[in-house]
C-alpha cells in the first residue's frame, strides 16, 4: 500500500458538481454535488427510488450524465467508458453481487485482478493475501464454488473481488441488503478497516443507522436531490434524519 500516506491525506479523489441524469424527459438526479477524499467513507442515504443507484451508475459511466465530474484531479469528458474508469481505479460493487457461481472463491478473486494483470502488474497473490486478511471466512472457503456461499459470504466475495483491482475509489451499492444483523455488523466493520488502506469509499445504503455510524460524511438523497449533507455525527443528530431514517426513541 502507499508508503507515504501523509503526503496524500485529504487528497480529493472525486469531486462532483451539479450532476444531472435524465431518463427521457424525467430528471432522476438534479444538481447533485459531492466530494470524497482519500481514506474517507462518504455515505449516501435516502428512501428507495431516490436515485441512489442511478448516482452510482452515472459515476461509473453506465449512464450518461451532465455536470462536472473531477476524478483524481482530472475533469471527465462526456464519453466516460466503464473500462477506462476501472483501469483508473474506480470500482463498483453492485447490489446484485454478480459473481461467477460455477467458479471457486479463489478464481472469482483472480478475475478481479485480471485488468491489473493485463496491464503488467504481477501482485495478485500479495493482494489476495490482503483480501484474505480482511475476510478470513473467504480464505476458509477458497476452493468452494461461489454459488454455494451464504448471502453474507457472497457480499464479502463481491467486495474482495473489487479490492483485487486495488481501487482508489470503491463504490458499494446497498452492501447490507438482505443480510442478517450480525453479518451486517461484520461487513461494516470490514468497510471501516478498509479506510486504513487509503481507499476512498462511497457507500450507498438504506440502513442509515449503520451507514452513519461508520461514515465520515453523509448526504441525504431524496427525489433526486441532496436535501441534507454534513459530517455523519451531525446528520445522525439532526431531528429530520432521526425522524425519517433512524426511527424515534431507538438507542443507536
Amino acid at each position: 500500500m502507499n508508503k507515504h500516506p501523509h503526503l496524500h491525506d485529504h487528497e480529493v479523489i472525486l469531486d462532483v458538481k451539479n450532476l444531472r441524469v435524465a431518463y427521457g424527459k424525467v430528471e432522476a438526479l438534479h444538481d447533485v454535488s459531492l466530494t470524497i477524499r482519500r481514506g474517507e467513507i462518504v455515505t449516501v442515504i435516502g428512501p428507495n427510488g431516490a436515485g441512489k443507484t442511478t448516482l452510482l451508475a452515472s459515476l461509473m459511466g453506465l449512464l450518461p450524465a451532465r455536470g462536472e465530474i473531477v476524478y483524481m484531479g482530472h475533469l471527465q469528458g462526456r464519453e466516460r467508458k466503464v473500462e477506462t474508469l476501472v483501469r483508473q481505479g474506480m470500482t463498483l460493487v453492485p447490489e446484485k453481487r454478480e459473481l461467477f457461481a460455477e467458479m471457486s472463491v479463489e478464481d472469482n478473486l483472480q478475475l478481479g485482478a485480471f485488468d491489473r494483470y493485463r496491464s503488467g502488474h504481477r501482485d495478485q497473490m500479495e493482494t489476495m493475501d490482503e483480501v484474505f486478511e480482511l475476510f478470513p471466512r473467504l480464505e476458509d472457503r477458497r476452493i468452494q464454488l461461489a454459488g454455494t456461499l451464504s448471502g453474507g459470504e457472497r457480499q464479502m466475495l463481491a467486495m474482495g473481488r473489487a479490492l483485487m483491482a486495488r481501487p482508489k475509489l470503491l463504490m458499494l451499492d446497498e452492501p447490507s441488503l438482505g443480510l442478517a444483523p450480525l453479518i451486517i455488523k461484520e461487513i461494516f466493520r470490514i468497510i471501516t478497516e478498509l479506510k486504513q488502506t487509503g481507499v476512498a469509499i462511497l457507500l450507498v445504503e438504506q440502513n442509515a443507522r449503520a451507514a452513519l455510524q461508520i461514515a465520515d460524511y453523509g448526504y441525504v438523497l431524496e427525489t433526486g436531490e441532496v436535501s441534507l449533507s454534513g459530517p455523519s455525527a451531525e446528520l445522525a443528530a439532526d431531528p429530520r434524519v432521526i425522524e425519517a431514517y433512524l426511527g424515534l426513541g431507538k438507542a443507536a
